[in-house]
């Protein structure tokens, strides 16, 4: 069983940046992919950006260009840095882990919460 935590997020302005760390109990080396989510109130959960095992990422279209997205798999961490917030970013974020399969993921954090003031 693998725990994710998340941490970094909170209150912001528009146009300011956070950065988001996810923090894994075990191992990430072998994942397939990591990958970040966010959920605002009211709307499905929506994939934010995710990298695989190779590095290769992919980003939502509405943050491409902003956020980016890394690993480090010594630390087992990922981390999402967030530029140029909007308003439309505010939601829980959430971190997740692929360990088999190409699709969905094994294990999710709890969440933390971004808020982005106009």
């Amino acid at each position: 069983q693998v725990q994710l935590v998340e941490s970094g997020g909170g209150l912001v302005q528009a146009g300011g940046s956070l950065r988001l760390s996810c923090a894994a109990s075990g191992s990430i080396f072998s994942t397939n992919a990591m990958g970040w989510y966010r959920q605002a109130p009211g709307k499905q959960r929506e994939l934010v950006a995710q990298i695989t095992r190779g590095g290769s990422t992919n980003y939502a279209h509405s943050v491409n260009g902003r956020f980016t997205i890394s690993r480090d798999n010594v630390k087992n961490t990922v981390d999402l840095q967030m530029n140029s917030l909007k308003p439309e970013d505010t939601a829980v974020y959430y971190c997740a882990a692929r360990y088999s399969g190409y699709v969905g993921y094994d294990y999710w954090g709890q969440g933390t919460q971004v808020t982005v003031s106009s």
